[in-house]
């Protein structure tokens, strides 16, 4: 069996060569040629896989070691006899950690307190869940709109509401929907101009899902007419090559990396290689074949002479602080695809042991999954 994979996939290596023989490349380097002769291609969201790519090839199975598949051509596979695969929640945690140190910077930044403010979370999947439960334990009100899971699941206990309702309410919406370019559903673009126009409260907006489910130029003139009150942008339209424009006006700004931690990356592959052997009928245990996710450099965190109030940020910002490739990327917007191919992993917080916490913070951040 021939594979071709990304060499940018962690933990990758070493594990995958007992399914055959595998050839590494970048993601940004798998073209028609390079795929034409090979059974199985390990991806990321790099490169689009449609007819342009695999018309023609080998090609079986595709595995992508991540949440999404808007880079998936699914119907040409489904009507081709290509099989494809993703890694649903694998970056949960990841992502959360992202928001959850957004949200603590911009409070500190802005003087506010999140415990008096309401957060509009849109799709409620297994990432929009993790956020929820992140959000209510920061005491946080918090308002759900996911219409698919409404229609799938009812709406007895009134726990979701409608996208009006979030536009009229929250003083914070955070984006996690997948990117549905057709449909009853489709999020393309579900944050335009007119979106933009009926917020009543100004708010931060955050998107770590898909680019384009926001529109640039729209969200550029919401910037400007003081629409919204703090830009948070992790997932850009036209990737890797971004608004620049944009880029300077957000608050935080980083290179799609919201999911990257170490611990999510180690579970997309884990997860990739679980579907390769389910697809081809293999008895093997993944895990078993994959190395161990490497400590942290600094995993004590000492809160000593930390005051109280602040205590939950540092901790937080010590396991990750997206400031840091916020002021990278603006620096060098056109190194987007090396700073996101070459991010160094991160930890997440059960990696961690906090000592010296007032009780209380204390008490949070042993809920949040740090060891306390």
């Amino acid at each position: 069996m021939k594979i071709l994979a990304d060499a940018h996939i962690p933990y990758l290596k070493g594990a995958i060569e007992h399914f055959g023989e595998v050839e590494y490349l970048p993601g940004n380097r798998f073209t028609k040629e390079t795929v034409k002769d090979k059974d199985v291609l390990i991806v990321r969201t790099v490169t689009h896989f449609g007819e342009e790519i695999l018309a023609g090839s080998s090609v079986k199975l595709i595995c992508s070691a991540t949440i999404g598949y808007d880079h998936i051509d699914t119907h040409y596979c489904d009507t081709h006899g290509i099989a494809w695969r993703t890694a649903p929640g694998c970056n949960a945690g990841s992502v959360e950690q992202y928001v959850t140190a957004s949200l603590l910077i911009l409070a500190e930044k802005k003087g506010f307190d999140l415990r008096k403010k309401t957060i509009g979370i849109v799709g409620v999947g297994n990432v929009g869940s993790k956020v929820e439960s992140a959000c209510k334990k920061l005491g946080m009100q918090v308002l759900l709109n996911d219409p698919p899971r409404e229609e799938r699941e009812g709406n007895a206990d009134n726990m979701f509401v409608d996208l009006e309702t979030i536009k009229n309410e929250s003083d914070i919406i955070t984006l996690h929907t997948p990117l549905t370019k057709t449909g009853k559903h489709k999020t393309w673009h579900l944050v335009d101009e007119d979106f933009f126009n009926e917020l009543d409260k100004k708010p931060i907006l955050i998107n770590s899902c898909r680019g384009s489910v926001t529109d640039t130029q729209a969200w550029k003139k919401a910037i400007k007419k003081g629409l919204v009150s703090g830009s948070v942008i992790d997932c850009w339209e036209n990737e890797p090559h971004i608004d620049t424009e944009l880029l300077e006006m957000a608050d935080i700004a980083t290179p799609h990396v919201a999911g990257y931690s170490a611990d999510g990356k180690w579970t997309a592959t884990k997860m990739t290689l679980e579907n390769l052997c389910d697809f081809f009928h293999f008895d093997i245990d993944p895990v078993k074949l994959m190395p161990p996710v490497p400590p942290p450099p600094n995993p004590i965190i000492d809160l000593k002479g930390v005051s109280p109030e602040k205590q939950t940020l540092c901790a937080v910002l010590h396991t990750y602080d997206p400031l840091k490739e916020t002021k990278e990327l603006k620096k060098s917007p056109d190194k987007f695809y090396y700073f996101r191919s070459h991010y160094p992993l991160r930890r997440e917080y059960n990696a961690y042991t906090v000592i010296n916490a007032d009780p209380t913070v204390a008490d949070l951040l042993k809920q949040m999954g740090f060891t306390v």
